[in-house]
């Protein structure tokens, strides 16, 4: 039950996890946007892992400024578990944004010459997103762990 709406407000934007959504979405954000950029000089399956790449180089230094701020360890082994952490991520991302985009044309019927381009968008969009709790335990207990 809940007793003051605005003490479980204030809690949920005090809390890790929060903080780590809000980075993640904001290099998720530059994932996604990056892969647009990517696309007009390799194809759209490097494309998403050039994109993830940049990615991760936000989301690490937002996550360490703001989400983890006291890891025991040194930055050589963050980078290196967070790199490891994220390639596992990577996989996720890709399977996922590669599968949907060449299933979604047939399941969903776009009009217009860009259609696949917007396949394309939902279809890295869902990858994305797929790995945020993998990635969340991954980096609490391995990259930034305390």
């Amino acid at each position: 039950m809940l007793s003051n709406p605005q003490n479980v407000t204030q809690s949920l934007h005090g809390s890790r996890f929060f903080r780590f959504l809000l980075s993640g979405g904001i290099a998720a954000l530059f994932n996604f946007g990056s892969r647009f950029f990517y696309n007009l000089f390799v194809d759209f399956s490097t494309a998403v892992v050039l994109a993830f790449f940049s990615g991760i180089t936000a989301g690490y230094l937002l996550n360490k400024r703001y989400v983890f701020t006291s890891s025991r360890n040194s930055v050589a082994q963050e980078i290196t578990w967070f790199v490891l952490v994220n390639l596992f991520a990577l996989a996720q991302t890709w399977g996922m944004s590669v599968y949907l985009a060449h299933m979604l044309p047939g399941y969903l019927h776009f009009a217009g010459a860009r259609s696949n381009q917007l396949a394309d968008a939902i279809a890295h969009g869902t990858g994305v997103l797929l790995p945020v709790f993998t990635s969340y335990i991954g980096h609490k207990y391995l990259t930034f762990r305390e």
